[in-house]
């Protein structure tokens, strides 16, 4: 295990291939569950893919570019902001799974009505209260909620970015 954390954190390359494989496979399993299992997303839900998507996009610059100077400290400073973004967005969701029942918010609007219909202040606004349906709980696996999951893997991906943005790579290591 040793060996792999050391190779997978030996070059800017290697960290943003894995950051990059692990949105497509994360973004993989939601359509899944959406298509195949037939559990619809909530608004935060589709919200925090968003965020997936701007994290593999970062993930994927940073992979073709290579950097280890100036360029990867910020891919590395965008990649933190917008992992940072999903991970709030996850732990307001699991947040709101923890209220008790009469607690949560009512069921409102769909993201599609809300993005298509409202302006960009309240839209925000009105994602980030999320609804009823954002606080039940579908699924779970080991304990956790799809919201509590994304939580982890977004933490997982501020940390990588902050070890890309602090780190030190010699121009020795190639990946």
């Amino acid at each position: 295990m040793s060996s792999f954390v050391s190779r997978l954190l030996a070059s800017p390359r290697t960290v943003y291939g894995f950051v990059l494989l692990s949105c497509v496979a994360l973004l993989g399993t939601g359509l899944f569950m959406e298509h195949v299992v037939g559990l619809y997303p909530c608004p935060l839900c589709m919200v925090q893919r968003i965020f997936y998507v701007a994290v593999g996009i970062v993930a994927l610059v940073g992979l073709l570019h290579g950097s280890r100077g100036i360029i990867n400290k910020l891919n590395a400073l965008i990649l933190a902001i917008f992992a940072s973004g999903g991970a709030a967005v996850a732990a307001r969701q699991v947040w709101l799974q923890s209220l008790p029942p009469g607690e949560a918010p009512s069921c409102g609007a769909d993201f599609d009505y809300i993005v298509g219909n409202f302006p960009i202040l309240k839209a925000v606004e009105t994602l980030w209260q999320g609804s009823g349906e954002c606080a039940e709980i579908q699924w779970q696996f080991l304990g956790l909620s799809i919201a509590g999951w994304s939580f982890v893997w977004f933490s997982f991906f501020v940390i990588l970015a902050l070890y890309q943005l602090f780190k030190r790579f010699s121009s020795k290591t190639v990946a």
